[in-house]
């Protein structure tokens, strides 16, 4: 073949949309539920809007951004993450005169030039809430609650919450300062990976992120010192109040004092939802946490946010995985099959009424016999076979055959549309 689909991408055919409609159709239908509204934001904004808010040292800004000029010499980056756009949108547009918190929701490409593996991609597509403007742990407590239930209305079991408290402004450099001096005999002695070795100088916090196993990072992690033992009163009251809540909202989670996220903007609460003994790329299925800061670092005023996101293709191969029932509403209600130039017209008539009711109906390939008309409505699953025929014509009538029972009977014309509608007898 002259052409493929770009390295890291994919094409969703017909036959894998069930999984997708029923992913994002529970996502909404959950969303809506909790009060959030949907936003949609450009796939593509100016490049210093990650490189602020995302972190100049972190793997996204460093190696995995797709950034460009347009013909205009503007330095454009396509989405390599959902909240900072958001963000952005709710600057720019005024939220802040909304009522507080702004509850939104959105489904969305995201573009990063990763290794492409299982449950990775180079374009994949995320479903993300934000809720903005409140800073209570009850809210904390609302968008993990709204992700647990989630995953849990997607019918996946064995899942793991893990949450855990990084701190702010306030109480983190007492902890940075601690983490230097842990991990600074193993970064002389070259036991870490070199991409710690550049954490080490720029985010030092991200090295308890790391997830090579060709080193001793894993190793370390554990006697590392822990996030929560260095939080200042405001975050360690935060901190109790969110483990109270979660409590009362009877979610099963679990404290990860090693888990930190990869970007820079997160303050106080962290979490990822993970399958139970997956290793690898596709191990977390849904992560998020609070950025009281970020808004701020984007030239407004201080503004507390929490939020996550969930990428559709973890999801679905988790769905497959365990193999939990998908509803297929693609097939057609009926496949109608004409025999004969006259019951071709008849029959074209009769697709059209019936679509204009709400009934999912395709003519059988004119020309075929009529054993291989009804091939091929078994090949498309249909629900109902309609024959019509010279005699069909004649009585103003139709053959309705329902294919998984096998009953066949003669209807008039007019009745075929309730017919369809209504469970066979």
């Amino acid at each position: 073949m002259r052409y493929q689909a770009p390295r890291g991408t994919q094409d969703i055919l017909p036959p894998e949309q069930p999984h997708w409609r029923y992913v994002a159709d529970t996502a909404q239908a959950l969303a809506h539920r909790f009060g959030y509204g949907r936003i949609d934001t450009p796939a593509f904004e100016q490049a210093g809007l990650f490189v602020r808010s995302v972190g100049q040292g972190t793997d996204i800004v460093e190696k995995e951004m797709y950034t460009f000029l347009d013909r205009g010499g503007a330095e454009l980056t396509l989405r390599p993450e959902g909240t900072a756009p958001v963000c952005r949108t709710y600057l720019e547009r005024g939220m802040h005169t909304w009522p507080q918190p702004v509850r939104l929701y959105y489904f969305c490409p995201v573009f990063r030039y990763e290794r492409p593996q299982a449950g990775r991609f180079r374009q994949h597509h995320q479903f993300g809430v934000e809720a903005i403007g409140d800073a209570d742990p009850a809210v904390d407590a609302e968008v993990i609650e709204l992700g647990w239930r989630f995953i849990a209305n997607l019918g996946l079991t064995n899942m793991t919450l893990l949450i855990n408290s990084i701190g702010d402004h306030q109480c983190r450099p007492a902890h940075l300062d601690a983490l230097r001096a842990y991990y600074q005999p193993h970064v002389d002695a070259k036991r870490v990976c070199p991409d710690c070795l550049l954490r080490y100088e720029r985010n030092v916090l991200r090295m308890l992120d790391c997830k090579r196993t060709d080193f001793d990072c894993q190793d370390l992690m554990p006697q590392a010192p822990r996030t929560t033992s260095y939080l200042c009163d405001d975050c360690a009251r935060h901190w109790e109040k969110l483990q109270g809540h979660l409590r009362t909202l009877d979610l099963p989670f679990q404290v990860r004092f090693n888990l930190v996220r990869g970007l820079d903007y997160y303050t106080r609460t962290v979490f990822e939802i993970q399958p139970q003994g997956v290793e690898g790329a596709q191990n977390t299925v849904l992560a998020g946490g609070r950025y009281d800061g970020l808004i701020e670092e984007l030239g407004g005023r201080p503004t507390p946010g929490i939020g996550f996101g969930s990428g559709l293709e973890r999801l679905i191969l988790n769905v497959k995985r365990q193999e939990t029932p998908v509803p297929d509403h693609s097939a057609p209600d009926a496949v109608i099959v004409a025999l004969g130039d006259a019951a071709q017209a008849e029959a074209m008539r009769l697709a059209g009424r019936l679509r204009a009711q709400g009934l999912r109906v395709v003519l059988a390939p004119a020309g075929r016999s009529m054993r291989g008309q009804l091939r091929h409505a078994t090949a498309l699953d249909a629900r109902y076979t309609l024959i019509i025929g010279d005699d069909e014509i004649a009585n103003a009538a139709v053959q309705v055959k329902h294919m998984a029972t096998g009953d066949q009977r003669q209807l008039p014309t007019a009745d075929v549309a309730a017919a369809l509608t209504s469970p066979p007898s």
